[in-house]
């Protein structure tokens, strides 16, 4: 559920524009299910220009990509995506194209393009042009709000993290009011953030830049997307990567990803609990213990000081608490390079003396549009579960069982009190289709953990191959520093060879 959203790169339709155009025409959300065969909107054409950004490609390029708000309705109000594209630095190799695909849901991919397009031209050798886009929603893309509060907007809040005595009293509260404000403030717009919409923009994306087929890399949430694409348009798949699956269990999607989270922050502590109990740690003053099994516990031990006596911070009104200790941790857990912030993190909380600092995204509020479309993806691809009461005793077991996510990752949400109704059920993952899907995964993933990416393999059958990486951290591919995993998917990628059967890589 993390959004890492790009801001106002591009220029989408504008706010005043999309409701006036949305008055008469706002589409009820039953309406955004299948698509019947005949409907079918005009292609575009894409106006490429230079776009480059700092940090990124010199040569990178951006256009605006218009697309249907409701694919029902292909003539009707159009919703702007950006998009962006670097070309083949070699034409004579060029061989297709590629799109990236950003995980979230929120997350931009022209922001991705930017940050990883030196590294996969450095991989690739020139075989494709690399492109991707901001799905609606993210980014330079047409975009909605909810009209919250700022205190309902940060991190600690979209994400339910009960009170520090379990209860889950003001989770309930805050989640309905959530709620009711997207309900009246989203509009159309947040109504058609869904999976299968982005599937159908990629889709015409894909014909707007007049391919037959298109290779992926698709990331967190976005192996869910490329998996769905891949359901609904099998023959214009070409070469075909998931990085770091989920479970795709139509009947919980968002639901599953974050209940299974709690699995995965305890599979991945131990890699912590070793970099921070590591003697080369102790000149930087960053070694939080002696033996790694003891840094379990010393963490435990601090968040439960904490929910009983928060510590002032250098951000005024924002004491740490033990909530926001536990989500530092779970965020830490994405990359190691985030380990040296948490363990400093936790030094200035045991220290009488210091005031902690706390990590950006904990210290200030998300944006109305990037916190809309976080939760909207997730709220409108499927029906969360009702009774209300029936939250509490999940909450309570899943504290027992898994304390460093202290219940947060099955509680209550807004989904619970969503207004409209899902548009329909999402496809079921199956095995009907051409075998060129290629899956890469870390053993020990704290945001989709192994268990779950198992259980894409088992969908996928024999469509895929899976590439164990025995190394811990959110995104396998351009992003461990794996050697033997980054070439195997380079590989595949270039030439078209896989594993013959499932397979892994060494730490």
């Amino acid at each position: 559920m993390t959004s890492y959203a790009h801001r106002g790169l591009f220029r989408a339709l504008s706010a005043t524009a999309v409701a006036a155009a949305l008055t008469t025409t706002a589409v009820p959300a039953a309406h955004a299910g299948a698509v019947p065969a005949a409907a079918a909107a005009p292609v575009p054409s894409l106006a490429w220009r230079a776009c480059a950004r700092p940090g990124g490609p010199a040569d990178q390029e951006c256009a605006e990509l218009p697309v249907p708000l409701d694919y029902h309705r292909p003539d009707g109000p159009q919703l702007t995506l950006a998009v962006s594209r670097l070309r083949s630095d070699r034409p004579a190799a060029r061989r297709g194209t590629l799109i990236v695909i950003p995980g979230g849901p929120g997350s931009s991919g022209v922001q991705r393009l930017t940050q990883k397009g030196a590294a996969l031209r450095g991989q690739l050798d020139g075989a494709y042009d690399i492109v991707s886009l901001d799905p609606r929603g993210v980014g330079g893309s047409t975009r909605a709000g909810c009209g919250l509060d700022a205190a309902d907007r940060h991190l600690v809040t979209l994400r339910s993290w009960p009170a520090a005595d379990g209860g889950i009293a003001a989770n309930t509260a805050r989640s309905r009011r959530t709620a009711e404000a997207c309900a009246r403030n989203g509009g159309a717009v947040l109504r058609s953030l869904t999976t299968a919409n982005e599937v159908r923009d990629i889709d015409r994306f894909r014909q707007a830049l007049g391919e037959e087929k298109l290779s992926a890399w698709g990331v967190s949430y976005g192996t869910y997307v490329s998996a769905q694409y891949a359901q609904k348009y099998p023959q214009h798949t070409d070469r075909w990567v998931l990085d770091s699956s989920g479970d795709p269990d139509p009947s919980r999607v968002g639901r599953g990803w974050l209940a299974n989270a709690a699995v995965g922050v305890e599979d991945r502590m131990p890699d912590f609990a070793a970099w921070a109990a590591d003697p080369a740690r102790a000149d930087a003053g960053l070694r939080l213990a002696q033996r790694p099994a003891e840094v379990r516990p010393l963490f435990l031990a601090l968040a439960a000081k904490l929910d009983r006596e928060p510590k002032e911070t250098t951000t005024p009104g924002a004491p740490l608490t033990g909530t926001l200790l536990r989500q530092a941790l779970q965020t830490a857990l994405y990359g190691e390079d985030a380990f040296p912030q948490l363990a400093r993190l936790i030094e200035a909380a045991q220290d009488p003396a210091a005031t902690p600092v706390l990590p950006p995204d904990l210290a200030q509020a998300m944006t109305d549009e990037d916190a809309a479309v976080s939760i909207g993806v997730i709220c409108n691809d499927v029906r969360w579960p009702g009774p209300i009461s029936s939250y509490g005793p999940a909450v309570a077991a899943d504290r027992a069982a898994h304390p460093l996510t202290a219940g947060m990752p099955v509680n209550v949400t807004p989904c619970a009190f969503w207004k409209d109704a899902p548009a329909g059920q999402p496809a079921r993952i199956t095995d009907r289709g051409p075998s060129d899907i290629l899956m890469i995964q870390n053993r020990r993933d704290p945001a989709t953990p192994y268990s779950g990416a198992l259980k894409m393999r088992a969908a996928l059958g024999g469509r895929a191959r899976l590439v164990t990486v025995d190394s811990g951290g959110h995104g396998s591919y351009l992003g461990t520093g794996n050697d033997c995993g980054d070439r195997t998917v380079t590989r595949f990628f270039t030439t078209g060879q896989r594993p013959e059967h499932d397979t892994e890589c060494a730490g």
